[in-house]
């Protein structure tokens, strides 16, 4: 199996540097475009899986929290480099990264957390985490995520939620620095906070001392180069996923929204279902790590990512959201700041978390 996913992307690669143009170039079939589309998305998402079982290999030698970090960043890598194909490719996608972002928060903080909270309630009637890395993770999301897609509604300088270039050159740098921070202290002095409770995080030179003595780097460079061997598939079909992701919006009249919709499942899938496994193993402390810390790492690099491309290529960006989605993010924000101001969670939490992302869908749809 490790070795059919790369062989079958890498394949699947090949056959569309050869015929894609063609094939990619020529779609007027609907039929002809949802049978491209589906053979895409099934390879990415197999090979996604991929990137997440050598990540998690990687996990298991690093330790936390470096494991989860490499998994995160590892998919929000491939999240970037979908939606910059789709805004390369296309003059109509100034949408597309507030769309996804959005779609990100929604499906994770209320989806993927709700479902899992759920299933571990339901398994474990309790569960505890470490509070102090939820709480972490909730001081940097909520600023990102005003800062991302509610503020540019409310600016002056531009009257169509997109932000004027000196605000997103500054609030890019701001992005990153924040972001920054928080990966050093997460990797650095305040280790602890990610790791369960009963955990005891070693100091730096114990760790190394330990990596070194115990982890055969030639296995893990192995590992390495197969989570590459993974990733570069996706990076290289995405522009062809993108431009048939494009036309069948085009055809069919969905919701605009949806295609952000569709580039957040395709990503996320395989570490959503690692998150509700780990949630229903009563290991809370990972699920938690894995679902904030893909938000986190969602608007931490995308949103730099996407205004770097807005300044370099001229193209509007819209990154505010309208008034009902500022609503459910407003909502949501809270809400996960009350589910994680204990430091222990239920059934109940569960519920309400899925309540709300079944009000995100209805409004998908009937907005």
């Amino acid at each position: 199996m490790t070795t059919m996913r790369p062989f079958a992307a890498w394949l699947t690669v090949a056959l569309f540097l050869l015929f894609g143009s063609a094939w990619v170039g020529n779609v007027s079939s609907p039929l002809a475009a949802l049978l491209l589309f589906a053979w895409l998305f099934l390879v990415i998402v197999w090979v996604a899986f991929g990137v997440v079982h050598e990540a998690e290999e990687l996990a298991d030698m690093l330790g936390e929290p470096l494991g989860t970090l490499v998994l995160t960043l590892s998919i929000v890598i491939i999240e970037v480099v979908l939606i910059s194909a789709v805004m390369l490719g296309s003059s109509g996608s100034s949408t597309l990264a507030r769309d996804t972002m959005y779609a990100v928060l929604m499906i994770v903080l209320n989806g993927v957390v709700g479902l899992g909270l759920l299933l571990g309630g339901f398994r474990h009637y309790e569960q505890s985490y470490n509070l102090k890395g939820a709480s972490a993770y909730l001081s940097v999301i909520i600023p990102l995520t005003i800062i991302a897609l509610v503020l540019p509604d409310f600016t002056t300088s531009t009257s169509d939620g997109s932000l004027a270039p000196p605000q997103a050159f500054a609030f890019s740098l701001l992005t990153i620095a924040l972001y920054g921070v928080f990966l050093w202290l997460q990797t650095g002095r305040h280790r602890g906070y990610f790791v369960t409770t009963d955990e005891q995080p070693m100091d730096a030179e114990d760790m190394a001392h330990q990596q070194s003595a115990t982890i055969d780097k030639k296995k893990r460079l192995l590992h390495f180069g197969l989570l590459l061997l993974n990733i570069l598939p996706i990076v290289i079909l995405s522009k062809s996923l993108a431009k048939i992701l494009d036309y069948g919006i085009a055809v069919t009249g969905a919701p605009k929204a949806l295609g952000g919709i569709i580039i957040a499942i395709l990503v996320f899938a395989p570490e959503g279902i690692s998150a509700l496994i780990a949630a229903r193993a009563d290991r809370l402390t990972r699920a938690i790590n894995l679902c904030l810390g893909s938000v986190a790492s969602t608007l931490g690099l995308t949103v730099p990512a996407v205004l770097a491309i807005s300044l370099y290529t001229g193209q509007s960006v819209l990154l505010g959201v309208p008034p009902s989605s500022i609503v459910m993010l407003m909502a949501t924000l809270i809400l996960s700041a009350m589910t994680f101001s204990n430091t222990r969670t239920t059934m109940l939490e569960g519920a309400v978390h899925l309540s709300l992302f079944a009000v995100f869908i209805v409004l998908v749809f009937s907005p």
